[in-house]
């Protein structure tokens, strides 16, 4: 039977075979689940998102949000899932237990929002955005605060956002203008407009809790004055109950290219002087606080990239094992010979395993960095909390953008399969289309986490975590070269590791240099060279994992399965590889052009 949104064979052989995650199932942490669990999680997961919520994904397309009298409403066939997702308590499998959520382990909570996301990211995002939110808090807040806030949120029966952008202030965010004014209670008054707030007002939950960036009046220009504020919709009482509507008003919503059921607010605060704010944590921190967030977030926007691409090459392969139409190559002169599925010619086969080898490959990155992350949370030495934590900052950036660009590059791949087909709405694949292409604008475009991978996280500890990011790549290859017939790709590998320690170091030296400009031209060519290599170390990491198996007598029905990434590790190692050693080569020529050039050069006067 074909399969949808995930294949659920590849997910069990990430977090199991690839990934060992029953290893993690032994700390204490843990001691609730099984892998017999954990497999049912997933299940009943998967169950609820192709039986409950995928159904819903092209009529939350076509009917979108609607904003009437100052409230946002989604789509009426929302609210029965939206109950189903906050019944079964989904929307918190990651969250521990000691802030109200199920503490799953951070890979078996990882496959069950893959599946949500795949199946209908808006509606799963009203019912778990506001974890991030419940997370600030318990780090930053006090007592009541948490006592007020942390369960409803984490529940679902709160929502959550994150005020950030402003008309002025998108990517700059240091130049906000929403401003904050002390009152003699120790509350604050906002003042201030924010644009393009994912579920900034909807009619799912009966409060939304809003953090909110503000400069207290006063305070310094820039980042270091930004402070964060708690801004409830309704303020709540003593008790718990719901009390005055605070002043903070959805304006309007975005009329989007995607994701047109999830509500994208412009936001108002103070138009009657009265918008009430709580300081979370200390004054001038809010940056610093509102990055454990953001973190988060781009950790989220990555997988919604993997979750768009997987569900768009499940269609596309299903499409092309199905669609009959032309002869076999091999065939072409022959008349009598009957039309065969498009799987079987050529350039489709190339299509399909290049987009097996993105999707695999960024579902093996993702997975392990999100194991990266729990290995750092349950390290029991300071050193080795730091080498996980470490690796983990290193990756944000490129799980936040690679996934998301190659995602979108996916699913305009699963088009073509399709062809004219594809680009009609009788088929999901264009809509998967649009709706990932936001991912890698949001939370920080591709150039914002180029920057970031470039002016922070290559030289973290002096260049060592970098370092011992290519060590851990060259243990998979060294391991690649025992195996018959693996030296060439292990050796393509290292090739592509030793030049990528190069162009760092050598783009590292240019953004020191009088030409700090030029480094950062060639900063996201960069991460995109070495989310390539991350690529080709998670496919050769799956196909030593896989030819083992095979090595130790697998079972019949696995054996094509194994023997698939071994190919898809081929196809990747020997097509994508190669055109990035030569992407690194230009990266090596630090071509000045983009900087030199006139503004008036580039035309359109």
């Amino acid at each position: 039977m074909a399969q949808e949104i995930a294949d659920r064979r590849d997910i069990d052989f990430v977090i199991w075979e690839q990934m060992n995650g029953e290893e993690l199932l032994q700390y204490d942490r843990y001691k609730e689940f099984n892998r017999k669990t954990c497999e049912m999680i997933i299940t009943e997961a998967r169950k609820l998102a192709i039986k409950e919520m995928l159904p819903l994904l092209q009529e939350g397309d076509e009917i979108g949000v609607r904003y009437e009298n100052g409230t946002v409403r989604v789509p009426d066939s929302f609210h029965r899932v939206h109950e189903l997702l906050l019944e079964g308590e989904w929307g918190n499998l990651s969250v521990p237990t000691e802030m109200y959520g199920q503490g799953a382990p951070g890979l078996v909570a990882t496959a069950a929002v893959e599946y949500f996301m795949g199946a209908n990211w808006p509606l799963f995002c009203y019912a778990s955005m506001g974890n991030g939110t419940a997370e600030m808090i318990e780090m930053y807040g006090t007592e009541e605060q948490k006592e007020m806030y942390i369960q409803n949120l984490v529940s679902g029966k709160w929502g959550g956002t994150m005020l950030l952008t402003e008309s002025g202030a998108g990517s700059d965010v240091g130049a906000l203008e929403t401003t904050a004014v002390r009152n003699d209670d120790g509350t604050y008054c906002l003042t201030g407009n924010k644009i393009f707030i994912t579920n900034g007002d909807h009619d799912l939950c009966e409060n939304i809790i809003h953090p909110v960036l503000a400069r207290i009046e006063g305070d310094p220009a820039g980042t270091k004055g930004i402070s964060i504020f708690i801004v409830p919709n309704y303020m709540v009482n003593e008790d718990g109950s719901l009390g005055e509507r605070n002043d903070i008003v959805c304006t309007g919503v975005e009329e989007k290219h995607g994701i047109h059921a999830s509500a994208t607010c412009s936001m108002a605060m103070g138009s009657k002087g009265k918008c009430i704010g709580f300081l979370l944590g200390e004054e001038c921190k809010g940056m610093r606080i509102m990055f454990n967030m953001m973190n988060g977030a781009r950790m989220a926007t990555g997988l919604q990239g993997l979750a768009y691409a997987s569900s768009a090459y499940m269609l596309a392969l299903s499409y092309a094992r199905e669609r009959v139409q032309g002869r076999d190559l091999m065939d072409t002169f022959n008349n009598e010979a009957r039309a065969v599925p498009i799987i079987k010619h050529p350039d489709v086969r190339r299509n399909l395993l290049w987009m097996k080898s993105h999707v695999d490959g960024m579902r093996s990155f993702f997975y392990y960095a999100a194991m990266c992350r729990t290995r750092g949370a349950l390290a029991e030495s300071e050193e080795e909390r730091e080498k996980y934590d470490n690796m983990f900052e290193l990756l944000t950036p490129l799980i936040k953008d690679y996934l998301s660009t190659h995602g979108y590059d996916v699913c305009v791949q699963a088009i073509q399969v399709f062809g004219g087909a594809g680009y009609c709405k009788d088929y999901p694949v264009e809509q998967y289309a649009r709706d990932c292409k936001i991912a890698s604008i949001y939370e920080g475009t591709s150039g914002i986490q180029a920057m970031d991978l470039l002016g922070r996280k290559l030289g973290m500890k002096k260049g060592e975590v970098f370092v011992n990011f290519l060590g851990e790549i060259q243990k998979v290859t060294g391991e690649a070269k025992a195996i018959d017939g693996f030296a060439e790709m292990a050796g393509q590998l290292d090739d592509a590791v030793s030049r990528l320690g190069e162009i760092a170091m050598h783009l590292g030296k240019t953004a020191m240099s009088p030409d700090v400009k030029v480094a950062f031209a060639h900063s996201w060519p960069f991460l995109n060279a070495m989310g390539d290599v991350i690529m080709a170390w998670m496919l050769l990491w799956r196909a030593v994992v896989a030819s083992t198996q095979l090595s130790n007598g697998a079972k019949k029905k696995d054996e094509a399965f194994y023997k698939g990434q071994i190919k898809t590790a081929e196809f990747y190692h020997s097509t994508v590889l190669p055109v990035t050693m030569g992407n690194m080569a230009a990266i090596k020529g630090t071509c000045k052009a983009a900087i030199e050039i006139d503004d008036e050069g580039f035309g359109g006067m």
